[in-house]
């Protein structure tokens, strides 16, 4: 069964509730979006993954954290996180004021060892340098592969720290612990201001973070990199589409004038196809057809 009709019973009631929630206090949780097994075996796949990555290096990563990415090239069962639809419905909602298309930011795994220290507060639309408090540029989700409790390192978000708030000093209020069981998620805006907790515990807390961003940002993870066309091409298209195989209107991301989709059928494209926005191309085509008229 795809993710799509699993999310099926969800409808835009849904996602307009949840919009307005993520919207109001910058985070929201929903619970059992995914069936717990099926959570479970996808941990299981990265097994051997998380026992072969290094620790990371650096005091924002973690030294007791392990993270890795290109979750889609690792197991089949990523694209039911990255494809649900219910979480695409409210992604698509949030971020479609500020683009034409979103597009997938990143997909990794992430392993809080025991010790691990909390994480500095931050905001990730901080990767960019662009207006704050006046676009949203990105939305996250967390998937736990196994509970999240406030002793094992559950991630930390600051309530209505989102949007215009960015740009006051730092929150003088404590911030919420989610606990979380696998199956269920936490969304919050890329303007929230959170971090992961620290693991007091003897167990390994794992995690899968799912970002989505807008379609004409260079994207955390470089997509093209992580999934080249003999990867992608086997892709379902919407989730290569999602993963960089589509250009984002007015030719951003071509190649060689047209849509990088075309890679996937093998072979080089060639000659250079318009890909505008409705309003751009009523106005090529007012242009054209002025210049056509004039004796």
């Amino acid at each position: 069964m795809t993710a799509q009709a699993q999310a099926a019973p969800h409808q835009g009631k849904d996602i307009d509730r949840w919009c307005e929630t993520l919207r109001r206090d910058g985070y929201c949780v929903i619970p059992d979006l995914l069936p717990q097994d099926q959570i479970a075996a996808l941990d299981r796949d990265f097994a051997p993954v998380f026992a072969g990555t290094p620790f990371c290096q650096g005091g924002f990563y973690g030294a007791k954290t392990k993270r890795f990415g290109r979750l889609l090239s690792r197991s089949p069962r990523a694209q039911h996180l990255v494809m649900h639809a219910l979480i695409l419905g409210i992604a698509e909602t949030i971020l479609a004021p500020w683009c034409d298309r979103i597009q997938l930011n990143l997909t990794q795994a992430i392993a809080l060892h025991p010790g691990a220290l909390p994480q500095l507060p931050h905001r990730d639309q901080d990767m960019w340098r662009g207006a704050l408090g006046e676009t949203e540029y990105l939305l996250n989700v967390m998937w736990p592969l196994t509970r999240f409790t406030e002793a094992n390192g559950a991630t930390l978000v600051w309530p209505n720290s989102h949007g215009l708030k960015a740009l006051e000093p730092a929150p003088s209020t404590e911030p919420d612990a989610i606990e979380l069981e696998p199956g269920s998620a936490l969304l919050f805006l890329g303007s929230t201001l959170h971090g992961a907790g620290g693991n007091r515990t003897d167990h390994v807390r794992r995690g899968i973070i799912v970002s989505y961003c807008l379609g004409w940002l260079k994207p955390y993870e470089n997509q093209w990199l992580a999934y080249p066309p003999d990867i992608a091409r086997h892709f379902p298209p919407d989730l290569a589409a999602l993963a960089g195989y589509r250009q984002h209107r007015p030719n951003l991301g071509n190649v060689e004038g047209q849509c990088p989709s075309v890679l996937l059928a093998g072979g080089m494209p060639s000659g250079a196809i318009d890909a505008l926005r409705p309003d751009q191309q009523m106005l090529v085509e007012a242009f054209v057809a002025q210049q056509l008229a004039e004796p």
